[in-house]
């Protein structure tokens, strides 16, 4: 279990003013945050960056499903967040290598928190999903209509 972070105030014990201000929502840095993160692949490939650095063709291969493109956009997202760290290597061909910065190393902690709380509730999850999917009940009409 983590130490709760005692010197930053809760978001969740935050009184919000209602309505919520759409620009204050836009600038919140939490809103930013999961904008990042809630992509298909970017926790993926900060989960795989958190246990080594990758050059992009190893990382391409790491990652079944993704496009050059796709993984190349991810990774310049997360590099324009500060959270990744592209390096050039003077070689012939040029190469590079991908690695968290402190700053993404950092976020690691709180991903594996989010991602033990979806395994715990994985259950309750897919039981909600369940019943939302099942269409509901026609009701029958009353007579004279």
């Amino acid at each position: 279990m983590s130490v709760p972070h005692t010197e930053v105030r809760s978001l969740v014990a935050a009184v919000l003013p209602t309505p919520v201000p759409a620009d204050e929502y836009d600038r919140c840095p939490v809103t930013e945050v999961l904008r990042l993160l809630s992509d298909k692949w970017s926790m993926l490939v900060l989960t795989l960056l958190g246990r080594q650095p990758y050059r992009f063709n190893e990382l391409h291969r790491t990652i079944d499903g993704i496009s050059q493109r796709m993984l190349t956009r991810t990774l310049r997202g997360l590099e324009g967040a500060g959270l990744v760290l592209r390096e050039v290597h003077p070689t012939v061909p040029p190469s590079v290598e991908y690695r968290l910065t402190p700053l993404g190393q950092s976020l690691l902690g709180p991903l594996s928190g989010l991602a033990d709380w979806a395994v715990r509730h994985e259950p309750e999850l897919a039981a909600a999903r369940r019943r939302a999917a099942v269409p509901a009940s026609p009701v029958p009409d009353r007579p004279g209509r």
